[in-house]
């Protein structure tokens, strides 16, 4: 009888959080916004057929370079999900829902 190879899968929960920490590592970001409103989180993980999307909402601090900060974040996110979790994400989509001072 031949062995099979195990598979192994990781929680859409469990990749929100490597998102979230990859995204605060970035200078500029001062939260993972969250939202009172049920099914709105601040990191949504969206698998379809295969595919992994991931989609964070941030608050940034003030002056910080949307674009610059928004960039970084994709990179991080992707750096982040590839090691720790060998997945490589079809999108990182990145929405500035708040900007203020730093906390």
């Amino acid at each position: 009888m031949a062995e099979k190879e195990g598979q192994a899968s990781i929680s859409a929960d469990i990749l929100a959080r490597y998102a979230a920490d990859a995204a605060r590592e970035v200078a500029g970001v001062r939260a993972v916004s969250e939202s009172q409103l049920p099914g709105r989180r601040g990191v949504r993980i969206v698998t379809d057929d295969g595919v992994v999307r991931v989609e964070l909402h941030l608050a940034l601090e003030w002056g910080a370079s949307i674009p610059g900060v928004g960039r970084e974040v994709q990179t991080r996110v992707r750096e982040y999900l590839r090691r720790m979790a060998d997945l490589d994400p079809a999108t990182v989509d990145v929405t500035v829902d708040e900007i203020g001072p730093r906390s």
